[in-house]
């Protein structure tokens, strides 16, 4: 089983390294998403750079990545298995090895994980996210406190433990991620949804 798990991880892991940022922008525009707007290769930075389209199918395809490596962590490891490609495809999301270790910050691909694992939190909490941007317009603020959101929901309608621990762990990972902005936040200096950033 531990073998199993390993394999499991590692090909969760280079499936995280597959960024829809950044094939939409090369295959598109023909340049680096990190070295415009942000510099995150994330469907936020999609938008500012090349537009809400652009930016949707950025964020499906994210996401997409995510739920697909935990069903198949699922059907060949069950719970453990799951779990383990959940952690590593947003690991190797956040982290590529394929890209220079410069990745985006996994909210895409956590909601894919979140998705194949409960639908119904995802449900929940996306709805709220929506509402938060629409009425600060900071994509940043709605992301942190969906993050923190999942693990609370997850311990108040009492999933198995090792689930909810795995819960706080990517919510961990995600405001890990948006240090620099919670920084802008408090300075005020954050970007809103709409502002263009160096917009090709």
């Amino acid at each position: 089983m531990t073998v199993r798990i390993i394999v499991i991880s590692i090909i969760a892991y280079f499936l995280g390294n597959v960024s829809a940022s950044y094939l939409i922008a090369k295959h598109t525009k023909g340049i680096d998403i990190r070295k415009y707007g942000s510099g995150n290769a994330g469907a936020t930075n999609v938008m500012r750079t090349l537009g809400t389209k652009a930016a949707i199918i950025a964020f499906l395809g994210d996401a997409m990545k995510g739920a697909i490596a935990v069903i198949l962590g699922y059907i060949a490891g069950g719970e453990n298995g799951q779990i383990a490609a959940g952690i590593f495809v947003v690991i190797g999301h956040n982290w590529p090895l394929l890209l220079g270790f410069k990745g985006g910050k996994g909210i895409a691909t956590t909601i894919g994980v979140m998705t194949a694992i409960n639908p119904f939190i995802v449900g929940i909490i996306v709805p709220i996210g929506i509402i938060i941007i629409i009425i600060t317009k900071y994509v940043s603020l709605a992301s942190m406190l969906g993050m923190v959101i999942f693990p609370i929901s997850m311990l108040i309608t009492k999933q198995p433990t090792k689930l909810i621990m795995f819960s706080f762990l990517l919510s961990a990972m995600a405001l890990y991620r948006h240090k620099s902005n919670i920084r802008k936040l408090i300075q005020g200096t954050e970007s809103k949804i709409g502002e263009k950033v160096n917009k090709l």
